[in-house]
């Protein structure tokens, strides 16, 4: 199972997204994270920034964190090509028919933020009968 440190995902970033810039070949993989960076602007100063793989991006400072957003985004796109929690690619078709299929992720990633903040305050797995629950409240 790949299991990747911080420094390990924020490199994956920062190096799918030099690519890109380079015009270098990229896996698949690389490409829908370099694709994603695309999408969100507001990060690529954070993605050029040296200091990116050290900085912390603490709620306290008012600032996303960009590698966990990049990082649910691909989350959300697994789960959704593999339907799983069983549902999610539903939920997800009912809020893309309403709204920009990035939009509908984003509304999805405020359901798995908060499922994710809930099992890391209690110490406990993520509850995907919650986090269905959510989803279908915003579907």
């Amino acid at each position: 199972m790949f299991d990747p440190n911080r420094d390990q995902v924020r490199t994956f970033f920062i190096q799918a997204w030099q690519k890109r810039q380079a015009n270098s070949v990229l896996t698949p993989l690389e490409d829908m994270a370099a694709d994603l960076v695309q999408r969100h602007p507001e990060y690529h100063g954070d993605l050029m920034d040296e200091q990116a793989l050290a900085t912390d991006y603490s709620v306290d400072q008012g600032r996303t964190n960009p590698f966990l957003h990049l990082s649910m985004h691909l989350a959300i796109a697994e789960q959704i090509s593999i339907d799983h929690p069983p549902g999610i690619r539903k939920v997800y078709s009912q809020l893309a028919s309403r709204m920009d299929e990035h939009d509908a992720i984003h509304e999805i990633m405020e359901c798995l933020g908060q499922v994710i903040w809930e099992a890391q305050r209690l110490g406990t797995p993520l509850d995907n009968d919650t986090y269905l629950e959510l989803l279908k409240r915003r579907a």
